[in-house]
């Protein structure tokens, strides 16, 4: 179900990663660490991926000391790497499929890129990351850089944001990353914002510069999301995590249904295994059921605020990681519940910048 916080969260971070996030990103100091993201209709960030014969799938080292809880109460918002790659490439043996026209591979600049890299197998992956129960994460998409000293296994940042060499330092480190990106709606400062027909774009989602788009048109979308999943992949990341993909429970100015958001949802994930890459699912509760097999995790928001972490007890059947953030609630008001379920639990600022609170 669509939250107005989840729309809030996102649109808030939307808005802040549209004026560049300057100042944040200059203020020395300040040590923040979260995991978690805000919703808004359906955002949540995605995945771990824990492969067969894998066993980066092992927790980070717990670190000495935690994080204090942010006095804001403003937020109601290895040297081994899966894989044979080495942390910059990891499994990207598999060869991208065609963009189709109009939606060649961008650069971060939204200029065309080749989709393929020299000597890459043409053959689609078999295995990719595959992250299972019990890891933890981290979930920071404003405040830039990047904070890589929080204790987590996974990391989820934006795609166009984050470079390669943040992607290769975390890997370095011992973490797999998942790329950030909204497969559910236009964001007019992306540098491939013009690959979008206009009338494919529907009502604004809340926040300046975003619109719903019509995901009927999987012929156009899913073309320009697969070229941003070759992005994803030419930089190392592990996983995608697709935001806004339940607009069909959301005032898009389209009449979406279910069946509408199944067949989307299944292309997406269909696109990101072609390229070895993990996909999880973000929050589109309701459909988790015909989605589980789909996909290889799922990023909730704020399931303990609308009683609804149970819902994800086939993820957990299926050894499949939860990744959950909560904005509003204090961690004694749900770590309990939500580690007792099995779900990957931390608590986040709404603006999803660096600070993060780790359930035990």
């Amino acid at each position: 179900m669509a939250r107005v916080t989840e729309m809030a969260a996102r649109h808030r971070r939307s808005l802040l990663a549209s004026i560049g996030l300057v100042a944040m990103a200059g203020i020395t100091g300040v040590a923040l660490y979260g995991p978690g993201d805000g919703r808004a209709g359906g955002f949540a960030r995605s995945l771990p991926f824990v492969g067969e014969n894998h066993d980066d799938d092992q927790p980070v080292a717990a670190r000495e000391g935690t994080n204090k809880a942010s006095d804001a109460a403003n937020t109601s918002s290895r040297s081994k790497v899966g894989g044979n790659g080495d942390p910059g490439t990891v499994n990207n043996s598999g060869s991208p499929t065609e963009s189709g026209p109009g939606a060649e591979p961008v650069s971060e600049t939204g200029k065309p890129v080749a989709s393929t890299k020299p000597g890459q197998s043409s053959k689609t992956p078999t295995t990719w990351w595959k992250p299972k129960p019990g890891v933890t994460w981290q979930w920071q998409l404003t405040a830039l850089p990047i904070d890589t000293d929080a204790a987590a296994d996974i990391y989820d940042v934006d795609l166009f944001d984050v470079d390669e060499t943040t992607v290769t330092a975390l890997h370095q480190q011992g973490r797999k990353v998942i790329c950030y990106l909204s497969a559910g709606s236009y964001e007019d400062w992306r540098p491939d914002a013009g690959s979008f027909p206009e009338a494919l774009l529907g009502n604004n989602n809340g926040w300046p510069g975003e619109r719903w788009l019509d995901i009927r048109a999987v012929d156009v979308l899913i073309p320009i999301m697969e070229a941003r999943f070759d992005l994803c992949r030419r930089k190392g990341f592990d996983g995608i995590e697709v935001d806004n993909v339940d607009g069909y429970t959301n005032g898009t100015g389209f009449p979406l249904s279910p069946a509408d958001q199944l067949a989307y949802n299944r292309r997406l994930a269909k696109a990101a295994h072609e390229r070895g890459l993990a996909i999880a699912l973000k929050n589109d509760v309701d459909q988790i059921p015909q989605l589980v097999d789909d996909f290889d995790l799922a990023i909730n928001e704020e399931c303990a605020a609308y009683n609804e972490c149970g819902a994800y007890k086939p993820f957990i059947k299926a050894n499949k990681a939860v990744l959950h953030a909560e904005y509003n609630l204090e961690t004694d008001k749900f770590c309990g519940d939500s580690s007792a379920l099995g779900l990957s639990s931390i608590r986040k600022n709404l603006e999803l910048d660096a600070w993060v609170q780790t359930c035990p």
